[in-house]
């Protein structure tokens, strides 16, 4: 099981309908009760239009019993839609990771740090579109290291349309392996910056 540096994580993942974004909420809720045996919610919420409206998955994560399964202020915020990263930016936690979809989020105005992912673009190119939600759950993975990459993996697995699991395993390995990347990268960076 991954360490873990607080026994509580609120996560909002955030886009419009249509995108996979309850889906992928629900896929890491059941990783982390499944795979890592920890507690989860998932609280949902649709604007009033079924595709393109706002949509949200709210995922409390925990080594205790969770009596409130709102996120207030997240740790960690994942954005796949402008409008989703304009509703939520003032929430998230001073200290919390920002994951943006790279081609559809512009995150202006904010004086912070955050992991892009062309993960829209990345699922085009696999020849699914929907599989961006997949993709941004690998590399989530790998940026946060809030639940255990086989419990996500497996999850997937379990959690797609019958037919598609080896399609969405591809998805969820390149996100993944973006994230390590980009992790790598910013910790060549680091290290060339300590040695100047």
């Amino acid at each position: 099981m991954t360490e873990q540096k607080d026994t509580k994580q609120e996560i909002i993942i955030t886009g419009f309908g249509g995108q996979g974004i309850v889906l992928a909420g629900s896929i890491l809720g059941e990783a982390v009760v499944l795979g890592d045996h920890r507690q989860s919610t998932l609280v949902q919420s649709y604007g009033p239009e079924a595709r393109g409206g706002a949509c949200s998955a709210e995922v409390v994560i925990s080594d205790k019993s969770i009596h409130y399964p709102y996120v207030r202020h997240p740790d960690i915020l994942v954005c796949m839609s402008q409008s989703g990263f304009e509703k939520f930016i003032g929430q998230l936690n001073p200290e919390g990771t920002l994951l943006i979809d790279q081609d559809l989020v512009k995150p202006r105005g904010i004086a912070r740090t955050f992991f892009s992912i062309p993960s829209t673009r990345m699922a085009e190119e696999l020849g699914r579109v929907m599989m961006a939600n997949i993709i941004m759950l690998g590399f989530f993975t790998a940026i946060t290291k809030a639940v255990s990459v086989d419990a996500v993996r497996n999850a997937v697995v379990n959690s797609v349309p019958k037919g598609t699991e080896e399609m969405n395993t591809t998805a969820f390995n390149k996100g993944f392996d973006y994230g390590l990347a980009v992790l790598k990268g910013r910790e060549k960076k680091a290290t060339g910056k300590a040695g100047a």
